[in-house]
C-alpha cells in the first residue's frame, strides 16, 4: 500500500470484499439447497434451523475479525513487523479456544438454542442432528475470522475472497458427496460444513506461510507480551458488547414488526433481506475504512486519515446512492420474486420507500463503525452503541403507537441516524489524540 491512498486503490481493495461477503452465506444456502433435494420438508426446516443458530453465534463473536483488522492495521502502519505476525498468533489462538469451548458446552447451546428458536419436535431432532455435526468446525471457522480480519488490516482483500471461495468449494463438494453419495441426510450437510471449514483453515495457513515469509518470526515471549495481549482483550472486549447492543436493535425491530402482526412481519422479513444485501456492498467499503484507517493511525498522521475516511466515504455514498435508486426502482418487482403471498407483498410494498432509504442513511453510520475500529476507539464504539439502542427504543415506543408500521421503520431509520451522532461524538476526541501525538 502506497503511502497516499488513491481512489482505484480503495475500488480494488473494495471490491473482493464485496465478493466475499456475497459468498459468505453460499455455506447455509448450499446446505439447504442439497438437502432440498432429498429431504422432507422437516429436513429442509431443520437445516435452516440450524444455519440460523450457527449465524447468531458466529455474528456474535464478529470481533475476532474486527479486532484482528484494526490491530494488523496499526501494526503494519507503523512498520513493526513482529507485531503484525504476533496479532495474527494471539488472534487465531483466541478464536481456536473459543470454538474448542463451543465444543465442549455444545449442549447447553444446542438445547437453550433450540428453546428460543423452536421449530417442532420432528425439526429440532434433525437440527440437533445438523447441529452436532457442524459444531465441530467451530474452531477452524472462528480461528478464520481472525486469519481474514488480519488480511483486509495488510489490505491483501484478494487472497482473502480466494479463502471464502475455498470455503464454498469445499462445502459444496462435500455436501453433495455427503448427502447424495453416502445417504447421510441432515448429519450429512452439517459434517460438511465443519470439514470444509478446516479445509478453509489449511488454505489459509499456506496463504498466511506465503505472506509471513518475508517477515521476522515472534518468539513466545514477544507474544505473551502483557501491553498487547491486554489490548487484544479490551478491543474485543468492547466490539463484542457493541455487537450484543447492535444485535439487540435488529431483535428489537423483529419484535416490535411481530406485535403490528404477522402481515407486517413477514413484510418487513423480505425487507430486511434487501438491507442485508446492501450491507454486503457497503461493508466492504468500511472493512476497507478499517484498514487504511488503521494503517494511518500506525503512521500517526491525521492527514492519511482524514484522506483514508474521505476518500472511502465518496466511493460508499456513490453505492449507496446506487442501491437506494435500485431498491426505488426496482423493489416491488424483488419482493414479487420472493414471495407469492398477497398479504407479505402488500406490507413490504407499503414499507419498501422507508427500505430503499436505510443504504443512504445507514451508510454515515457504517463507514464511522470502520472509522473507529481501525483505530480502536472500542469504548466509544460500544457506549454508542448503546446509547443509539436506548434512543431507538425510545423513539419506536414514541411513534409506533401513532404511526403503526411507518412509525417502526421511521424509528428504524432515527436508529442509523442516532449510530452515526453518537459516534460523531467521539470525532473532537479522535482529533486531540492524533495531534498530541
Amino acid at each position: 500500500m502506497s503511502a497516499r491512498l488513491t481512489r482505484p486503490q480503495v475500488l480494488a481493495q473494495a471490491v473482493p470484499i464485496m465478493a466475499a461477503n456475497i459468498a459468505t452465506p453460499l455455506v447455509g444456502l448450499v446446505d439447504i439447497a442439497v438437502i432440498g433435494r432429498t429431504g422432507a420438508t422437516e429436513d429442509i426446516a431443520a437445516v435452516a434451523l440450524g444455519t440460523l443458530i450457527f449465524n447468531a453465534l458466529f455474528w456474535s463473536l464478529g470481533f475476532l475479525r474486527m479486532g484482528s483488522t484494526a490491530l494488523t492495521a496499526q501494526a503494519e502502519g507503523k512498520g513493526e513487523e513482529g507485531e503484525v505476525r504476533a496479532t495474527l498468533i494471539r488472534a487465531g489462538a483466541l478464536g481456536l479456544a473459543f470454538g474448542l469451548l463451543f465444543i465442549v458446552f455444545q449442549w447447553p447451546l444446542r438445547e437453550g438454542a433450540l428453546m428460543l428458536f423452536s421449530g417442532g419436535a420432528a425439526v429440532e431432532d434433525e437440527a440437533r442432528a445438523y447441529f452436532s455435526a457442524r459444531i465441530w468446525g467451530a474452531p477452524a471457522a472462528l480461528a478464520g475470522y481472525a486469519v481474514y480480519g488480519w488480511l483486509i488490516g495488510l489490505s491483501r482483500t484478494g487472497m482473502a475472497l480466494a479463502l471464502q471461495g475455498a470455503l464454498n468449494l469445499a462445502n459444496a463438494g462435500l455436501s453433495i458427496l455427503f448427502v447424495f453419495g453416502l445417504g447421510w441426510g441432515v448429519a450429512g450437510v452439517g459434517a460438511a460444513s465443519a470439514i470444509a471449514q478446516w479445509v478453509h483453515l489449511a488454505a489459509a495457513a499456506g496463504i498466511v506461510i506465503l505472506v509471513l515469509k518475508p517477515r521476522p518470526p515472534a518468539g513466545p515471549s514477544f507474544l505473551l507480551a502483557a501491553e498487547p495481549v491486554a489490548r487484544l482483550l479490551s478491543v474485543n472486549r468492547d466490539i463484542f458488547l457493541r455487537t450484543v447492543a447492535l444485535i439487540a436493535g435488529f431483535y428489537w425491530f423483529n419484535e416490535a414488526s411481530l406485535r403490528e402482526g404477522p402481515a407486517v412481519l413477514a413484510g418487513n422479513a423480505i425487507l430486511l433481506q434487501f438491507i442485508s444485501i446492501s450491507a454486503f456492498f457497503l461493508d466492504a467499503f468500511a472493512h476497507v475504512t478499517e484498514a487504511v484507517a488503521g494503517q494511518a493511525a500506525g503512521r500517526r498522521s491525521w492527514p492519511a486519515l482524514m484522506r483514508a475516511f474521505r476518500l472511502t466515504s465518496e466511493q460508499a455514498l456513490a453505492f449507496a446512492l446506487l442501491l437506494s435508486a435500485v431498491l426505488f426502482v426496482f423493489g416491488e418487482a424483488f419482493i414479487a420474486l420472493m414471495t407469492t403471498d398477497p398479504q407479505a407483498r402488500g406490507m413490504a410494498a407499503r414499507f419498501l420507500p422507508w427500505c430503499a432509504l436505510v443504504p443512504l442513511i445507514g451508510m454515515p453510520s457504517w463507514q464511522l463503525d470502520g472509522l473507529m475500529i481501525g483505530t480502536t476507539r472500542g469504548p466509544l464504539m460500544r457506549n454508542a452503541m448503546i446509547a443509539a439502542l436506548a434512543l431507538y427504543v425510545g423513539l419506536d415506543l414514541l411513534l409506533r403507537p401513532a404511526l403503526g408500521g411507518d412509525g417502526l421503520w421511521l424509528a428504524f431509520l432515527g436508529y442509523y441516524l442516532a449510530r452515526a451522532a453518537t459516534l460523531m461524538a467521539g470525532w473532537p476526541g479522535l482529533r486531540r489524540e492524533f495531534q498530541d501525538r
